[in-house]
């Protein structure tokens, strides 16, 4: 099965395009104010207004109250909410969106609890982070990370890069990967190139996989 892409913490219409054009399947509008990816609701809805209908726009929010998300993503015009704060597993189920949860991935980290999570949400494997929230650049650990995928589908999250994505496919095995800082020039500021990099690699593992 091909390897999802979503790049995320977008700013620009630009760096969409450049998304869209080397073949992602999602984009990712960071909507929390305590991240320097920040965008306002104006500036996403903007965006993703010129987005192809099969691209899937995601917000991403931390610890925010629901009446918020529901908010921003009506008005945005979401398709998936992504919950990358503390929020609990169960306030998945009271959002009428597709919903992403950030799990942060460590040593202790028990793969079991989180393939007990309701099939409708998908877990995005992360680095533990509670300053910055993702786009630290730290990688997860890729073995944890292995034990969760072979138990349910998951987004691959934390320090990928058009140089490591492609190992770090063929060890876990995800649905798909979530990518921030690895394509940027600084935050918030994508580099097409890297993008197009990336989206290659993620095409040369998932011709390595089974193999």
């Amino acid at each position: 099965m091909r390897t999802r892409v979503k790049i995320c913490g977008l700013t620009r219409l630009d760096d969409a395009r450049a998304a869209v054009e080397a073949g992602a399947d999602a984009i990712g509008f960071v909507f929390w104010p305590g991240s320097p990816r920040c965008v306002s609701i104006e500036a996403a809805a903007a965006i993703i207004r010129m987005l192809p209908p099969t691209i899937t726009p995601v917000g991403v929010f931390v610890n925010q109250a629901f009446d918020e998300v529901a908010r921003v993503a009506s008005t945005a015009g979401l398709r998936a909410v992504q919950l990358h704060g503390d929020e609990p597993v169960e306030q998945c189920a009271t959002l009428p969106y597709p919903c992403f949860k950030a799990v942060a991935v460590s040593a202790d980290t028990d793969p079991a609890s989180v393939a007990a999570w309701p099939a409708f949400v998908m877990p995005l494997l992360d680095v533990h982070d509670p300053v910055h929230r993702g786009g630290t650049g730290r990688t997860v650990d890729w073995g944890v990370a292995a034990r969760i995928a072979r138990l349910r589908p998951v987004m691959l999250a934390g320090g990928l890069r058009p140089d490591n994505v492609e190992a770090a496919i063929v060890q876990v095995e995800p649905y798909g990967v979530d990518v921030s800082s690895g394509v940027e020039e600084r935050p918030g500021i994508k580099d097409a190139q890297r993008i197009r990099a990336l989206v290659e690699a993620v095409a040369r593992a998932d011709g390595r996989k089974g193999r």
